[in-house]
């Protein structure tokens, strides 16, 4: 097969764009596998294409493609299990994945310009960060409190239940827990 790189990016991005359609829900083992052959052969392709360039632009074109595959593969395992920690760890991909970038096209500069340059996507690498981590104190405190608002309708559903007796009180209380997930 013979690929080069407006082909790859174009496949990559109808890729994307139909995958991120399904991304709520989970894919087999067999999809996955091969979806993840996929994104290796695509990765190969990638860094073969890198070949023919000089110098920094080279690193910069292989440091992109290993980017891209962490990212895709991180995308995978978020399409394979949809939990939260999977989402967070795809977010934390393309963070990494833009800074190891940035970094490296600071190789092309000398002197004051290059140390401004490391320092920005030091920078930007670590502001993504803190929003990373006020995003999961925001889910978890989001979480507690909605956790806190169950329990409190419970209770009163609960107490509600108490001027009832006999069948009927059982099932308000069997309704109530149903309810209110306890």
């Amino acid at each position: 097969m013979n690929f080069n790189i407006k082909t790859l990016s174009i496949a990559c991005v109808l890729a994307t764009a139909g995958a991120s359609s399904f991304a709520q829900t989970m894919i087999s083992s067999s999809v996955h596998g091969a979806a993840k052959d996929q994104i290796k052969a695509v990765y190969k392709a990638e860094k073969e294409a890198c070949n023919s360039l000089t110098a920094n632009a080279k690193d910069v074109c292989q440091e992109t493609a290993e980017g891209r595959e962490e990212v895709a593969l991180a995308h995978l395992q978020v399409q394979r299990t949809g939990s939260a920690d999977d989402r967070r760890k795809l977010v934390e991909a393309r963070v990494s994945a833009r800074h190891d970038v940035a970094k490296e096209m600071c190789d092309d500069l000398s002197g004051n310009a290059k140390d401004v340059c490391v320092t920005k996507a030091k920078t930007e690498l670590d502001k993504a960060k803190a929003d990373i981590k006020m995003n999961k104190a925001v889910t978890e405190a989001r979480n507690d409190a909605e956790d806190t608002k169950m329990k409190a309708d419970y209770k009163l559903a609960s107490e509600r239940c108490d001027t009832l007796s006999g069948e009927a009180k059982d099932s308000c209380v069997a309704t109530a827990k149903a309810r209110y997930g306890m």
